[in-house]
């Protein structure tokens, strides 16, 4: 485990899959934010075969290529640049750790809606270091979930709040070893059939 803990991923996908009925198999996965591919290692061991990965980093892009899982892998700077995926085919829309000032912008909450096909699944998580933005992205995001939510766009399935979600770096710096994990939130949505 490396020194943050980083625990979010495999905290993710577990809660995806405690609400998550269908064959692992057939399932198309958008992988929002992908990173060097931890989320879509973690879902092939349980199953998942095809990913698409967009990230804004090509050298994460580069990392996720090595694993082989991707069928194609996107460059994109959410929220500046348009979400490079199809509208309506995704299963599965994973973002894991990318929703916090400074990387992933609330709008972009609804190009990964769009990208789910009616019925699929949007499963997001986030950070809550109260040293980067306090309440206020929180807030921000809950607001546009649940707007949607009130459009009609998507239906709320379930919210986990982790206590674990990863070390806190400010809080581990100062010595304070009872409480030095940053808490988090994971969100589960279903896209409309419509």
């Amino acid at each position: 485990m490396n020194i943050l803990e980083y625990r979010i991923p495999h905290q993710t996908v577990d809660f995806l899959l405690e609400n998550f009925s269908g064959r692992p198999e057939e399932v198309q996965v958008l992988d929002v934010a992908c990173g060097s591919g931890w989320v879509a290692n973690l879902m092939v061991e349980l199953g998942f075969k095809h990913f698409v990965g967009v990230d804004g980093s090509q050298g994460m892009l580069d990392q996720a290529a090595k694993t082989g899982l991707y069928k194609e892998l996107k460059l994109a700077l959410l929220g500046t640049e348009p979400l490079p995926a199809r509208t309506g085919v995704f299963d599965v829309v994973m973002i894991v750790g990318a929703l916090r000032p400074g990387f992933v912008p609330v709008s972009v909450i609804r190009e990964l809606c769009l990208a789910a096909k009616p019925g699929g699944y949007v499963c997001m998580s986030r950070n809550g270091l109260e040293s980067e933005s306090g309440n206020e992205y929180k807030v921000s995001l809950e607001a546009e979930l649940q707007l949607m939510e009130e459009e009609g766009l998507w239906s709320h399935v379930t919210t986990k709040e982790t206590d674990r979600y990863m070390i806190d770096m400010y809080k581990y710096c100062d010595g304070v070893q009872s409480d030095k994990y940053s808490h988090g939130t994971m969100y589960l949505y279903r896209k409309a059939r419509q």
